[in-house]
């Protein structure tokens, strides 16, 4: 007897007769489901993070498209999503005929005891579902638990935890790896059973057995005991799809995310242990509709028709509330007794009144009459908005932080147009002087949550949240989550590498994308249309190759259809840089939190884009680095001069400051560095702190094309019109032009009556370029402006300017405080150069690139920049007796900030060193080890020591042993002795007498060597750039080596640079020629060239380390291959010459430019003599100008031909003659 064919045989027949039943009871469940309405309650979105494609307004509309009478959101472990689901379902129903019931849920992990970390225990998945607002509240409380206190590897909760917040929840069993199935498949029928007992027991007949069919195995078998347990324990069950992605077809790509989750490649076979990879066994978790469910269930009809009840338990909420704030402790005789029975705000009210009026007695001479009623207007408003309680607890941490030393910021934003908020040093900025708007701030005829944002040095940011913790609790602060998400490029990279396309073309692909989202590229609809025709016409031909390697049958094409389904999945969370929470009680009874991973502070689960719409307190504590470099700068100037500097007390009418404005010499000063923004200064040159303010709001995109006009009004050149008069009063300070929104809301409240919250509603209108509000109000301000006495064609004209410009204008407030910050800045570098070179030096110290920049301009200002020395020398940058600024030791690699305070505290207490030895012998050697020292000495940090030079610390002896391993060696021995002294008979410590070990005599090393270990150390050069020399030559280059890192923007130019070769390998190809791969370093980059060919055996001879070159290229097309794709554009060398050649190679004459104004007789004279001092055979040009009269004369000279060299070029540069050099 086979057993085998025997097992089969009764399997078969048991299969037809259960068919047949099954067919008979399919027709009957179908029947008696006709009219039942069906609603998913098992599904994850894109917020169970990598494990789901479904983004929340697909799964509304998916369900509102099938009809269906509500939708569930189960993420896993976490309610992200909670928020978006619950606001995106009722605002669907606003305009639906059926409305949806949005039903918020959750998939835990429930383990045997969630504080156990000891062993890794990820639980049973189990669905727990709110019925109301108090159960969604317990379900937060549990997400909090699972995070706060359970996460290990997943965030966990266990039973107790249920025990403890089961009110108002629905249970489903779950999936597979829910308890009871899960016990059922892996332990056994009798324990499964217990558990379902124990769920039972706990939540009656709000748990339902969840019935699942995927077409597994696994499933099958299960199902028929969960269906044996209902009919045992009288248990309703349901049915569920366990739903991961929308559409059947989006099976492969959310595999693709899978393997993302994972790291995995597609091509790895599904299944448990080595070789295998994890994967859904099936296309069947998608969102199926009611009636594929119905069909799926229609042999067991009660498992759909029980659904409704689950349902109807369930009540609709919202999650929006108004903010609430955390109470403010006021002293006693603020208090008003009528505040406790209804909850009102008199005696925060008092409190901030008597707060607001002690700051204005020391920050006005006198409290004049407009100065009250400005004070009084606000402090109404503020009233009327309900929250002077957020005013309390901003000035309250912000007079901390002053109190702590922490650098506050005069303001940002519109807070700083309230005279409030300067009175009580929340801001800094006087609004009644500089004419900033309160209304800007807080519309008077709206109630509105004040929103104050506070810039902090970036030092001291921290200490300020700690402050906070310390005041509320740390269960009452919290920081705000953030979702990454998958933009166009990463998730075309992110299949690319599932789907193992070779890396070079997931960036040929990915390069093509413009800066809009690949739905919008494939998109058939106006907004996408209206996306791809706003791009630049070259955007739009990459566009239009995307789309045709979309087209194709390739691995490419594959990847591009599913980047499209991927693109904007989240795909990691973090932490918003400045919000922080703070809420009246413990955070968890408001929203779900999580715990941050490098710190113990809680992280909302909501984002910052709902966390006030879900009432939380949301504060922007931001970290200014310029408020660090301002605080740096007055420790220096203290510890050099002995001065003690107050930044918020310069002189506004300083002129050395002015001057350095007006020489455009900004670099380094905040918000004024840039060289389009130096260009404007020198032709600005103001005098003012109203021409800063202008400039701070002008020098944007948009407004910046009326600076050159704002400039010749300055001047005189062009003449200041208003079209109205009574215009002048607010326009005058920006020579007629409207450049701030406060002028636009002033100017509407003078000509037209319109009252403060109308001119902030026209402000925003315009801002916004709201049409329908525009049409509305222009009536309104013609037929007022009218009735004033204004001109109605006038007033027409205004209104068009108006909305033609105030798109731009800008925000006043905002402006002022940052002109003021830049003000601050200026002073600083103006009057303390060297204190303030060094701060900013030190602020930049974590990038090398910005370290070299501003050496460059520390060069510029007659600056000496030394490197570090071991007696000079402290963490940052500083600044010497000399007025040198030092370069820090903590820039120095393989120097710990340890062994550099040891250096620094060991010199402050017994003075300068004297030697390597007198180093070993003073320094702790257990933090400053060998690698801090071979990193002073290759950096330059000993070369005061004349009696050693850097070459002869690592020359080796005998025994193969370094100078610097002796000396360090004696160190050690030294301060063991010392340590060990034995006391003599006498009472006295014996003298410890070592013999110091010899100096080895050996060459010093050459310029190039020397630089090159310096720049191993600190990244760059710091003696000197070995292009130094050569600058002059460097302005035959057309690009630098930056261009070709962006290559395709230069496809058909032809290029040439100039630079050091610090690296060549010379190759042979399997065909036995010979390529080489050479990089070539100039002032701001490197880059890896290859060479190949006939241009290989031409300029081979140039590639040696260390040599100076100047090379010409042309970039090509990238080749094309089989299928028709076009490679990436490649470089052609077409000539390489040795840099010092350059100038008699390539200089064929010299053209100097003078204005006809400065051609005096001195000028003459001293170009004859140079030219006199430098003959040659080089061509010499003129160029005359007449900037009146606008004329330009070109004139070759005839008699005269030099040698164009560096002191030629130097003598004219002393001069401050301009000059070009032409090929």
């Amino acid at each position: 007897l086979n057993l085998k064919k025997e097992s089969d045989k009764i399997r078969k027949r048991k299969s037809s007769e259960a068919n047949d039943i099954s067919t008979h009871s399919t027709s009957e469940g179908l029947a008696k489901l006709e009219n039942i309405k069906f609603a998913h309650l098992h599904n994850h979105t894109q917020f169970s993070v990598l494990q789901s494609t479904i983004q929340i307004g697909g799964i509304v509309k998916a369900a509102a498209k099938d009809g269906m009478s509500a939708v569930a959101l189960t993420d896993s472990g976490n309610m992200m999503a909670a928020f978006h689901f619950v606001k995106e379902v009722l605002g669907y129903n606003k305009s639906a005929e059926i409305p949806i019931k949005p039903i918020v849920g959750c998939e835990f992990f429930v383990c045997e005891n969630h504080t156990d970390k000891s062993k890794k225990d990820n639980g049973y998945q189990v669905v727990l579902l709110a019925k109301n607002k108090r159960g969604y509240h317990n379900l937060a409380k549990m997400a909090s638990i699972a995070y706060v206190d359970g996460f290990y590897y997943v965030p966990r909760i266990d039973r107790e935890v249920i025990k403890q917040y089961k009110e108002d929840i629905i249970v489903l069993t779950g999936n597979l790896y829910g308890e009871v199935p899960g016990k059922i498949l892996n332990i056994g029928e009798k324990q499964a059973e217990e558990a379902l007992l124990w769920w039972k027991e706990q939540f009656g007949n709000d748990l339902y057995i969840e019935l699942m069919r995927h077409g597994q195995e696994d499933e099958n078998a299960v199902n028929t005991t969960l269906l044996k347990f209902a009919k045992q324990h009288n248990i309703k069950i349901i049915a569920t799809n366990n739903t991961f992605y929308l559409d059947k077809e989006d099976a492969n790509a959310h595999d693709i995310l899978l393997c993302v989750k994972d790291g995995e490649k597609q091509a790895t076979p599904k299944g448990r242990g080595r070789g295998y990879r994890y994967g859904l066994p099936n296309e069947e978790y998608y969102f199926k509709s009611s009636e594929e469910m119905k069909k799926l269930f229609a042999d067991i009809p009660d498992a759909i028709i029980n659904i409704q009840e689950i349902v109807d338990k369930i009540e609709e909420y919202t999650l929006a509330r108004d903010v609430l704030l955390p109470a403010f402790d006021i002293p006693d005789q603020y208090q008003d007794e009528a505040d406790k029975e209804d909850g009102g705000k008199r005696g925060e009210n008092n409190y901030l009144r008597a707060l607001t009026y002690e700051g204005a007695e020391k920050r006005y001479e006198e409290i004049t009459e407009s100065i009250k009623e400005r004070l009084d207007f606000e402090l109404e408003v503020i009233a009327n908005t309900g929250y002077p309680g957020y005013f309390l607890i901003v000035q309250d941490f912000i007079k901390a932080a002053r109190e702590m030393g922490v650098s506050v910021g005069p303001g940002r934003g519109s807070a700083a147009g309230s005279a409030v908020a300067y009175c009580l040093t929340i801001t800094n900025i006087d609004p009644i002087k500089y004419d900033l708007l309160f209304e800007r701030f807080l519309n008077p005829e709206r109630v509105s949550m004040p929103d104050i944002d506070i810039d902090f040095d970036d030092e001291g940011r921290g200490r300020v949240m700690d402050y906070v913790i310390d005041k509320y609790g740390a269960n009452q602060v919290a920081q705000i989550i953030t979702y990454g998400t998958m933009a166009a490029k990463s998730s075309i990279r992110d299949t690319a590498r599932v789907l193992d396309l070779p890396l070079f073309e997931a960036d040929r692909i990915s390069k093509l994308i413009p800066g809009v989202k690949l739905k919008n590229i494939f998109g058939d609809d106006d907004k996408s249309k209206g996306k791809i025709a706003g791009l630049r016409s070259e955007e739009r031909e990459s566009v239009e190759e995307l789309r045709n390697i979309a087209q194709g049958n390739g691995l490419e094409s594959e990847t591009i259809s599913q980047a499209v389904i991927l693109e904007g999945s989240v795909r990691n969370t973090g932490i918003h840089a400045c919000g922080v929470i703070i809420t009246p009680d413990d955070i968890t009874n408001f929203v779900p939190v999580s715990v941050a991973k490098d710190s113990d502070m809680y992280v909302t689960q909501f984002d910052n884009s709902v966390v006030e719409s879900a009432g939380l307190l949301k504060m922007d504590f931001l970290g200014l680095k310029t408020l660090t470099l301002i605080k740096d700068t007055v420790k220096i100037v203290k510890a050099r001069h002995n001065v003690d500097l107050d930044p918020e007390s310069f002189p506004i009418d300083d002129v050395k400051t002015y001057e350095l404005f007006q020489r455009g010499e900004t670099v380094g000063i905040f918000q004024y560095e840039s060289p389009g923004m130096q260009k404007y200064m020198r032709e600005l040159k103001p005098t003012v702190f109203a021409d800063l303010i202008a400039m701070n709001a002008l020098y944007r995109p948009g407004p910046l094309e009326y600076i050159p006009s704002f400039i010749r009004r300055k001047h005189g050149d062009e003449p200041i019109e208003y079209d109205l008069p009574a215009m002048e009063e607010y326009l005058a300070e920006t020579y007629g032009i409207t450049v701030y929104q406060e002028q636009v809301m002033l100017l509407s409240q003078k000509l037209a009556d319109f009252t403060k919250g109308e001119a902030d509603v026209l402000r925003k209108a315009m801002g916004k370029k709201q049409i329908a509000v525009l049409e509305k109000m222009k009536p309104k301000f013609v037929e007022q402006a009218v009735a004033n006495g204004h001109d109605e064609t006038k007033l027409e004209k205004i209104w068009k300017d108006w909305e033609a410009f105030a798109s731009y204008a800008f925000n006043k407030s905002h402006s002022t405080c940052y002109a003021w910050v830049a003000y601050q800045t200026a002073y600083l570098k103006a009057h303390y150069p060297a204190e303030y070179m060094a701060a900013v030096l030190s602020n930049n110290m974590n990038d090398i690139k910005q370290v070299s920049f501003f050496m460059e301009e520390c060069k510029r200002m007659g600056l000496e920049v030394l490197g570090p020395d071991v007696n000079e020398s402290f963490s940052k940058f500083s600044v010497n007796q000399e007025g040198a600024v030092r370069f820090g030791m903590a820039a120095i690699k393989g120097v710990g900030g340890t062994a550099v305070k040891s250096i620094i505290d060991e010199r402050k207490e017994n003075g300068n060193y004297s030697s390597i030895f007198d180093v070993a012998k003073r320094v702790d050697l257990r933090v400053a080890n060998k690698k801090a020292f071979e990193g002073l000495i290759l950096a330059g940090g000993f070369d005061s020591f004349t009696n050693t030079h850097r070459a002869q610390y690592f020359a080796l002896d005998e025994k193969n042993q370094t100078f610097l391993e002796k000396a360090l060696r004696f160190g050690n021995k030294y301060q063991e002795n010392k340590n060990s002294s034995q006391v003599s008979l006498f009472g006295e410590a014996s003298a410890v007498e070592l013999p110091e070990p010899t100096i080895p005599l050996c060459d010093t090393w050459g310029t190039m060597e020397l630089l090159a270990k310096e720049k191993e150390v600190i990244g760059m050069y710091i003696s000197a750039h070995p292009l130094d020399d050569f600058k002059n030559e460097l302005k035959f280059c057309n690009a630098s080596l930056s261009h070709y890192k962006e290559l395709a923007k230069y496809e058909g130019m032809a290029l040439s640079f100039a630079g050091i070769v610090t690296d060549v390998q010379h190759r042979v190809s399997k065909m036995g020629k010979g390529w080489a791969a050479f990089t070539i370093e100039d002032y701001g980059d490197s880059f890896e060239f290859r060479i190949f060919g006939e241009e290989y055996l031409l300029y081979k001879h140039f590639l040696v380390p260390n040599s100076f070159v100047f090379v010409k290229t042309m970039v090509k097309p990238g080749w094309t291959n089989k299928e028709g794709i076009k490679g990436d554009p490649r470089v052609s060398f077409t000539d390489f010459t040795l840099l010092q050649d350059i100038m008699d190679k390539l200089c064929k004459k010299i053209t100097i430019t003078i204005p006809l104004n400065e051609i005096k007789e001195k000028t003459i004279k001293d170009l004859q003599h140079l030219f006199a001092t430098n003959k040659g055979s080089q061509s010499l040009h003129f160029t005359v100008w007449d900037a009146e009269e606008k004329i330009e004369l070109n004139l070759p000279s005839r008699s005269i031909k030099v040698k164009i060299s560096n002191k030629f070029l130097c003598s004219l540069d002393e001069q401050f003659i301009n000059y070009k050099l032409n090929f």
